[in-house]
This record gives structure tokens, C-alpha cells and sequence, in this order.
């Protein structure tokens, strides 16, 4: 190992049933709290996923062979899926699981892999905390006005915007509790990893 570069994996390589050590006391309630939240959610989107591809397939089977309309089938797999990604996200990001670019972390020396981190995390916060609060606005609209889509079927707009507003939080919530542990971290104030 060379002097300044760290071989091992930052916190990025904590494993799914892991939580950063690094993470403020204050914010291990929450932290724990996201955590169990996140395994339900996952095991929920696992299960929205089969169904969803099980609603386009009986989709193209009735379509092809009985000529039937599938519009429900086509909205009710897209909220399936907007339900899934959006409501998984906050476990993708708890075990850092987005797309990176890993070349960077083994050219940098440990501070600055450090400063890196945190400024992602707090920019990520920001941009999330942002699409969060724009979702809410999202889902207040549909609800007050009525809104449906525009097919047949007509199912309420509220419930897509509904899950990506739970979903973006939840983000948002992970992130604030990532991006203060990056913070404690290139402090001095969290134990080294």
C-alpha cells in the first residue's frame, strides 16, 4: 500500500446490511429506521416488478390471440414499475449501489477520495431535496384536481406521483444521512474505516 492511497473500499463498500459508522448518533435512529424501510420496499418492488411483467405478458398473449384492448394492462404495468424504481431508490443508494466512476477513487489520495465523497453526497442532497419537494407539489395537484390520464381506463394521476414523492424522500432522507456521515468523515470526527 503506498503512502496517502487507500487500497480497501470507502464506505461505498458497505454491504446491504450495513450502516456507515461514520453516520452522527443523532442521525443512527433514522439511519436504522431507512435501513428496515428500505429492505420492506425492496422485497415490495421485487414483488411490483413480477407483477408487472406478468401484466405485459398476459398483455401481448391477449392482444395477439384475442385481439382484446390492453390499455389497463399498459398503465398498470407503468405504475408498477414507477412504483418499484422510485420507491427502491433510497436502498440503491444505502449501499451505493448508482453507477460511479470507480477509476477516480484509486488516483486520488484519501483526503481528497474523502472531500469528493462528501461534496457528491451534499450536491446529490440538494438535487434530491429539490425533486422531493417538486414531486409533493406534483401529487398535491392531481389530488386536489381530479387528474387522471388521458386513456380509457383513466386511473388518477395521484398515485404514480404519490409513489415518487415517497419514494424521492425517502432518497432525500437517505442522502442527508450518507452526506453528514461523508461530512463527519472528512472532519476527523468519525472513527477511520
Amino acid at each position: 500500500m503506498s503512502a496517502g492511497v487507500e487500497r480497501r473500499p470507502a464506505p461505498a463498500g458497505l454491504g446491504a446490511d450495513a450502516i456507515d459508522p461514520a453516520t452522527p448518533r443523532m442521525l443512527m435512529p433514522l439511519a436504522r429506521a431507512l435501513h428496515a424501510l428500505n429492505r420492506v420496499l425492496m422485497g415490495i418492488g421485487m414483488v411490483a416488478l413480477l407483477a408487472a411483467s406478468v401484466v405485459l405478458t398476459t398483455s401481448v398473449v391477449s392482444r395477439y390471440f384475442l385481439r382484446a384492448s390492453t390499455d389497463w394492462q399498459d398503465e398498470a404495468a407503468v405504475f408498477l414499475l414507477v412504483g418499484a424504481t422510485f420507491t427502491c431508490g433510497a436502498f440503491v443508494q444505502s449501499i451505493r449501489g448508482h453507477i460511479g466512476i470507480e477509476a477516480v477513487v484509486g488516483v486520488l489520495p484519501v483526503a481528497a477520495n474523502r472531500l469528493r465523497m462528501a461534496l457528491v453526497d451534499v450536491f446529490c442532497l440538494a438535487f434530491c431535496a429539490f425533486f422531493a419537494w417538486k414531486s409533493w407539489t406534483l401529487l398535491h395537484e392531481a389530488w386536489v384536481d381530479g387528474q387522471t390520464t388521458s386513456s380509457s381506463w383513466a386511473p388518477p394521476l395521484w398515485i404514480p406521483y404519490g409513489l415518487m414523492s415517497i419514494g424521492m424522500t425517502l432518497l432525500t432522507l437517505q442522502l442527508l444521512v450518507q452526506a453528514c456521515a461523508s461530512i463527519n468523515r472528512l472532519s476527523g470526527k468519525a472513527r477511520a474505516l
